[in-house]
C-alpha cells in the first residue's frame, strides 16, 4: 500500500512538472514573439506609456491603519494588557452618535479605462481549424498585454436568414473553444446584445452595455454574434457584420446615447464625457480573407499604410475605376491596362492562400482587343470586399480620437505569425528570424510591419527575408484617420519644374511662418535664424509640403552649384538641383502616426517623382531611415556631411553628380548658433 502511495505521488509530480514545462514553453514563446515585435526602447516606452496602470490613491491604503488608531487610542498607555481593559469589538463597531456633521464618504474611485480592439472575422467557416487556432493564440495574446477584445463574427450575405444566424452561432461557439484552449484564456459569447427599434430600423443599437464591458474588464475575449433583436416583438433579425461593428463603435466611443432636448447640455456632455473615459477603442481589426487593401498604381502591391485624410478618396475612386465595367460614355480601357490590372489582382488574391480560386476564374483579355476589357466576376467581388473594408474602416475611424487606428489583414496571415517554429520545441537554433504578427508588432509600436516610404526594392530585407531583392507582398494594410497633406504649390495643378517655378515665399499669406519656425526648432531642437534663412531661400524655394497642422513638413529648394548663375537660361535650368532643404517632425509626432513616411511619400511621389537629394550629418542617428529610402548616399570628404539621394542612375551621369556634391558642400547652415560645428 505504501509503494502504491508513492507510485502515485511520482506519477503526480511528473504530471505537474510536465505542466509546468509546458507551461514555460508557452511563455518563452510569448516573450519572444514580443521581443520580435517590438524594434526600439522608444517603442517599448510608448506603449507602456499608453498601458501603465495608474497609481492607487494614498487615501484608501492608509483608512484601514486610521481605523486601528482610533481603536487603540481608547485603550490604556503602557502595558500591553490585549483587550482586559479594552471594549468588546460590538462596543467599537457600534454606531456613534454625534451632534455635528458627520463627515461624508468619500468618492468611489472610478474603474480603470478600458483599452479594447473591436475585431471582425469574415466568414470564419471557410477557414481549417490551425488558422482559427493561430486567430485564437493572438487574441489570447492580446488580451495579455492589456487590450481586450470583442470580436464580432461575420457570416457573410446570404438570402437563408436563419441559415446564416445559425453559422453565425455556430463559428463563435467554435472561436469561443479556440481561445478557451489558449493558457491562461477565457471567452464569452454574447447573442443578444443588439436591439432594433422596428424590424425596418436601418443600424441596431447595444442594449446591454454592461453585459459588453464586465467580461472584457475580467480578461475575458467577449464574441458577438450580428443578431438584434426587435424591441416591440423580441424578434430575432440577422444584421451584417458591418453593421453590427459600426453600432459597437459607436457605443464604445460614447456616442450612442442620444441627447434629450430638454436636458441641461453641460449634463449631457459630462454623461458622454464619463461614458468616453470607460473605454479607449484603440484598434479596429478586419480579418478578411482577402487581406489589404491592393493598390494598382504604382510599384507596391497593396497599400501598407494608408492616411485616411489625405488618400481614402483617390483609393475609394482606384477602386471604383476597377470595379467598374467599360461604358462608351466612360471610355474604356485598353487591352494593355485591363490586363494589368487584373495580372495585379490576380497576383494579390494567388499570394493569398484562401484566394486562389481567382486563378481558375479569371477570364483573360483577348490579345490586341481594343474595345471594352470588362474584369471577370471574381475579380470584381474582390475588389468589392476590398471597398466594403475600406468604407467601412474610414466610418469607424471617423468616430475615434485620431490615436485609434484600424488594420486589415487576413486570418492567414496572423495565424501563420502565431504559429510556433518547429525547433523552438527543442534546442535553440541559428535561423532566420520568424515573421512577425501584424497585431501584436503595431500594439508594440503603433506602426505597420513595412513602412509605407521604404521602396519596394527593400521591403524584402526590412520583413526578415534572406535576400532584399525578393519582394513580398504585404497584406496587412495600416489604417489611420491621419490629418491632411497640404502641398504648395499642388503638383497636379503645377508640376514643379526648373523651368516652371512658382515663385513661392515663406512669407506668403498661405503659409503660416511662426508655426513653421517653431516646427523646424522643435523637430531640431535648435534656433533657427530666421531672417538669415528668409533671405537665402527667398528665390530658390521649389515648394511646401505641410503634414497636419504643422506637425511635420519639409521645404524643397532649386539650388544652383557654385559658378552657375541664374540667368534664365535652359542650361541654367538644366543644371538646377532638387534639394530637401528642410525636414521636419514634431517632437511629440517622431515615431508613430507615420508622419515622417506622410511627409517623405508625398515628396518622392508628388512632388519630386524623378529624384531629390539631400545632406544629414555623419552622426545624425537618423541616416539609417534616410539610407533605407534613398538610392544612394555619399559621404563627403573633408566634412562631416553625407549626401542623399533618389534620383535614378545619379552616379552613372558624372556632370549631375557633381553638381549634386557642390550644392551639399555649398549651402551654409542657418541657425542662431553658428558656433556650433555643423
Amino acid at each position: 500500500m505504501q509503494q502504491g502511495a508513492d507510485f502515485s505521488t511520482t506519477c503526480a509530480g511528473y504530471d505537474r512538472l510536465g505542466l509546468s514545462a509546458k507551461e514555460k514553453l508557452l511563455d518563452r514563446d510569448f516573450f519572444l514573439s514580443l521581443l520580435n515585435s517590438a524594434s526600439t526602447k522608444r517603442e517599448a516606452r510608448s506603449y507602456l506609456a499608453r498601458f501603465k496602470d495608474k497609481p492607487a490613491k494614498a487615501n484608501n491604503t492608509q483608512r484601514p491603519e486610521a481605523q486601528n488608531d482610533s481603536t487603540t487610542q481608547s485603550l490604556p498607555s503602557g502595558v500591553n494588557l490585549g483587550n482586559f481593559y479594552g471594549a468588546s469589538r460590538s462596543v467599537y463597531n457600534s454606531p456613534v452618535f454625534r451632534q455635528d456633521t458627520t463627515p461624508a464618504a468619500p468618492a468611489l474611485e472610478p474603474p480603470e479605462r478600458l483599452h479594447l480592439a473591436l475585431v471582425k472575422v469574415t466568414t470564419p467557416q471557410i477557414l481549417d481549424s490551425s488558422v482559427v487556432n493561430g486567430v485564437a493564440k493572438t487574441l489570447s495574446q492580446l488580451s495579455r498585454l492589456g487590450m481586450a477584445c470583442c470580436v464580432v463574427v461575420d457570416p457573410g450575405s446570404g438570402d437563408n436568414a436563419s441559415a446564416l444566424r445559425k453559422t453565425a452561432i455556430e463559428q463563435a461557439e467554435r472561436i469561443s473553444r479556440a481561445v478557451d484552449a489558449q493558457p491562461d484564456s477565457t471567452s464569452v459569447c454574447l447573442d443578444s446584445v443588439l436591439s432594433l427599434a422596428t424590424a425596418s430600423s436601418d443600424l441596431p443599437t447595444v442594449l446591454h452595455r454592461k453585459a459588453l464591458l464586465s467580461p472584457l474588464r475580467d480578461g475575458q475575449t467577449v464574441i458577438v454574434t450580428p443578431i438584434a433583436y426587435t424591441e416591440d416583438t423580441a424578434k430575432a433579425m440577422m444584421m451584417s457584420g458591418n453593421d453590427a461593428i459600426l453600432a459597437l463603435t459607436k457605443e464604445f466611443a460614447g456616442l450612442a446615447t442620444a441627447p434629450d432636448p430638454d436636458a441641461d447640455p453641460i449634463l449631457t456632455a459630462q454623461m458622454v464625457s464619463a461614458l468616453q473615459k470607460e473605454v479607449s477603442l484603440d484598434r479596429v481589426i478586419l480579418l478578411d480573407r482577402l487581406g489589404g487593401i491592393p493598390a494598382f498604381s504604382g510599384p507596391q502591391m497593396s497599400h501598407v499604410f494608408i492616411n485616411m485624410e489625405q488618400e481614402y478618396d483617390d483609393i475609394k475612386n482606384e477602386l471604383l475605376r476597377v470595379q467598374q465595367p467599360a461604358t462608351p460614355e466612360m471610355g474604356s480601357l485598353s487591352s494593355h491596362a485591363a490586363a494589368q490590372v487584373e495580372q495585379n489582382v490576380s497576383s494579390i488574391a494567388d499570394s493569398n492562400p484562401i484566394s486562389k480560386f481567382v486563378n481558375s476564374d479569371v477570364v483573360s483579355v483577348p490579345h490586341g482587343e481594343a474595345s471594352s476589357s470588362q474584369l471577370s466576376s471574381p475579380i470584381r467581388t474582390l475588389v468589392d470586399g476590398h471597398l466594403d473594408n475600406l468604407r467601412l474602416t474610414q466610418k469607424t475611424l471617423a468616430m475615434l480620437p485620431s490615436a485609434s487606428s484600424g488594420i486589415i489583414t487576413s486570418p492567414t496571415e496572423v495565424a501563420n505569425s502565431a504559429r510556433v517554429p518547429q525547433a523552438a520545441a527543442g534546442l535553440s537554433v541559428v535561423g532566420t528570424r520568424r515573421q512577425r504578427n501584424p497585431l501584436i508588432h503595431n500594439l508594440l509600436t503603433d506602426k505597420p510591419l513595412l513602412s509605407s516610404s521604404l521602396p519596394v526594392s527593400r521591403r524584402g530585407a526590412a520583413n526578415g527575408a534572406q535576400n532584399a531583392m525578393s519582394v513580398p507582398t504585404s497584406h496587412t494594410t495600416f489604417v489611420k484617420r491621419g490629418m491632411p497633406l497640404t502641398i504648395f504649390p499642388e503638383p497636379r495643378l503645377q508640376p514643379w519644374t526648373a523651368q516652371n517655378r512658382a515663385g513661392l515665399t515663406l512669407s506668403d499669406p498661405c503659409i503660416d511662418l511662426p508655426r513653421l519656425v517653431h516646427l523646424i526648432d522643435d523637430s531640431f531642437n535648435r534656433k533657427l535664424d530666421v531672417q538669415d534663412y528668409l533671405n537665402r531661400v527667398s528665390d530658390r524655394l521649389a515648394g511646401l509640403i505641410i503634414a497636419g497642422e504643422y506637425e511635420g513638413g519639409a521645404i524643397l529648394t532649386w539650388e544652383l552649384p557654385p559658378g552657375v548663375e541664374d540667368d534664365g537660361s535652359a542650361a541654367s535650368a538644366s543644371r538646377m538641383v532638387p534639394y530637401l532643404d528642410k525636414f521636419a517632425v514634431l517632437k511629440r509626432s517622431q515615431g508613430a502616426g507615420g508622419v515622417a513616411d506622410i511627409v517623405f511619400n508625398a515628396m518622392v511621389r508628388a512632388c519630386f517623382p524623378n529624384g531629390v537629394c539631400w545632406r544629414s550629418r555623419k552622426d545624425n542617428p537618423v541616416n539609417k531611415w534616410y539610407f533605407e529610402r534613398s538610392r544612394g548616399t555619399w559621404k563627403l570628404s573633408d566634412s562631416n556631411w553625407a549626401m542623399f539621394w533618389t534620383t535614378p542612375g545619379l552616379p552613372e551621369n558624372s556632370q549631375k553628380f557633381q553638381d549634386y556634391e557642390a550644392v551639399c558642400r555649398s549651402i551654409q547652415p542657418s541657425w542662431a548658433d553658428k558656433g556650433i560645428e555643423e
